[in-house]
């Protein structure tokens, strides 16, 4: 299962909302590249596979493929706005290191 904090759900749903795509679900995958051999990948989709895994969470539909979900299980997305940055964060447990940014990993 792939999760928002309270943070990340009220800054998805400020951001679809502002972008009209209410009714679009929130994407997650991972790609390879990076300083540590993956990235984290998010942004709206309008289609669902039927392979996709797919969560909803309080309003929000979270979809992600297969192959990414291998390396995604158990994600937490956090949302963070402070002087380190602001941004999302991802806590995910399958990640054996990470780089400074936080938005690549291997596993």
């Amino acid at each position: 299962m792939i999760t928002l904090t309270a943070a990340a759900h009220s800054k998805v749903k400020e951001i679809m909302d502002k972008e009209n795509k209410s009714d679009w679900s929130l994407r997650m995958g991972v790609r390879g590249g990076g300083c540590s051999g993956l990235n984290y990948v998010l942004g709206f989709d309008n289609n669902v596979s039927d392979t996709d895994e797919v969560f909803e969470q309080d309003g929000v539909k979270l979809v992600c493929d297969m192959k990414s979900y291998l390396y995604l299980n158990g994600t937490e997305i956090d949302f963070t706005d402070g002087l380190h940055g602001t941004g999302f964060v991802f806590n995910n447990p399958n990640a054996q290191k990470s780089c400074g940014c936080g938005q690549s990993f291997s596993a």
